[in-house]
């Protein structure tokens, strides 16, 4: 079925601003720094230009655009990332030691695939297509954070300890609000919509399949802090000795821990010039902890957020419960990649719930797993999200390096329950209302 022209040329529009936010993210970058990949999770940040443009060569290109040349034949299983029903892929560690193809080569590739997708989107082209092309845009968009979160692990890692970006914007005088705790009881008898169902005929109304399908769950009256957990709280919970307590610690994290050493979050050392006793890295380089100890905590795994709440007396949010918060409370905007900041932000002291969009993702207490009566894609596309639920956690709301339009209240992320690299953070919760 063909689309009318105006929806081609919207989806057009995206696509050329979310494919240049990438490259506008990468500019400050050497083509050295796109080499490096500094931890298990990261890809280096080569690959991310190259894997994006692979995705819309082969979902939509390949299927779609009549008379379409591939750029190069070995590209179609050389950025394979993990679709195995396509064929063979590298294996991930491998990815750094690509010297080669070059730089340059790379950016020959995305522009030829760019030229390919505007001259689809500017021709007769179907809705199926057009639906992969609204896909592949928030599969960019989930890479250009994962860009952020790598090249911070890679410069971390660098005994330079380079900076990202020079333009000291994060917030260092601002003074987090009390705590407080926001009510939420559902209508009896407390069954709530969650998920999303997109309708067929809304091509732009996009989804991942984890989120679908709608289905109803009962949900009790629960209460919800108000703020994110802060740097400042955190170290409270360190000073008593947390991270050698067994009894505040699940015991997968607590191997985990012991084994990794942690005594911190990610990217905290120790430092005696600094009053608090600590230095904290981020994309602007290393900070001391007494300026940013108002902001939210972040790069925990979910073992310590899940420690952090048992100590506090709390526990973390389901899933369901901070979904319905974000759609009933109508919560502000938060901190995203577009603000600039790259760090998480000092809360306001606004009304009701704050931070549940942008700052950091929060980890809840849910498993990742299939909605009643999920199905996944047809096809390769069938391995984006279903293949990965075992042994991951979801989190919720998007951190400070999301880009904005990415996320919306039913989005599900998740990671295994030791991972650390990601701006990863934590509200605290509790049963019943006031």
């Amino acid at each position: 079925m063909l689309t009318e022209p105006t929806l081609a040329q919207s989806i057009r529009e995206r696509f050329i601003a979310v494919r240049g936010a990438t490259m506008r993210f990468m500019a400050p970058l050497t083509a050295e720094d796109m080499m490096v990949q500094s931890c298990a999770e990261a890809s280096p940040l080569k690959w991310h230009i190259a894997h994006t443009t692979w995705f819309f060569e082969t979902f939509v290109l390949s299927e779609f655009a009549e008379n379409y040349q591939e750029f190069h034949p070995d590209f179609r299983w050389l950025f394979n990332s993990y679709y195995k029903s396509l064929g063979d892929m590298p294996e991930k560690k491998l990815r750094a030691s690509f010297s080669r193809p070059p730089l340059d080569q790379i950016l020959e590739y995305r522009g030829h695939v760019d030229a390919a997708i505007n001259n689809l989107l500017t021709s007769s082209v179907n809705e199926e297509a057009l639906r992969r092309i609204v896909l592949g845009l928030q599969h960019e968009q989930q890479h250009l954070e994962l860009a952020a979160t790598d090249i911070k692990h890679a410069f971390f890692t660098n005994p330079l300890h380079p900076a990202y970006t020079e333009r000291d914007l994060i917030t260092t005088e601002a003074i987090a609000p009390p705590l407080e705790w926001i009510t939420f009881s559902p209508p009896a008898p407390g069954v709530v919509e969650f998920g999303v169902t997109p309708r067929a005929e809304e091509v732009e109304e996009f989804a991942f399949d984890n989120e679908t399908p709608a289905h109803k769950r009962f949900l009790a009256p629960y209460r919800l802090a108000s703020r994110l957990v802060t740097c400042s709280e955190y170290l409270a919970f360190m000073d008593d000795d947390a991270y050698r307590r067994p009894e505040l610690w699940l015991s997968e994290g607590w191997d985990r821990m012991r084994e990794e050493g942690w005594e911190a979050p990610l990217y905290w050392r120790r430092d005696t010039s600094a009053s608090s006793g600590w230095t904290v890295f981020t994309l602007e380089g290393w900070r001391p902890l007494e300026t940013l100890s108002e902001t939210p905590v972040c790069h925990l795994s979910f073992f310590e957020a899940d420690a952090f709440a048992r100590w506090s007396g709390h526990r973390l949010p389901t899933e369901f419960e901070w979904e319905y918060a974000a759609v009933v409370a109508n919560p502000a905007e938060g901190n995203w990649l577009e603000d600039g900041i790259l760090h998480p932000a000092v809360a306001q002291g606004g009304v009701g719930v704050e931070q549940l969009y942008g700052d950091v993702w929060e980890w809840t207490q849910s498993p990742y797993s299939g909605y009643p009566g999920y199905a996944p894609l047809p096809g390769a596309l069938g391995e984006y999200n279903g293949k990965f639920m075992s042994s991951q956690m979801v989190l919720r709301g998007g951190s400070c390096v999301t880009p904005e339009a990415h996320i919306r209240a039913t989005y599900r992320n998740f990671f295994a329950p030791g991972t650390r690299w990601q701006f990863s953070g934590l509200r605290l919760a509790r049963d019943g209302a006031e």
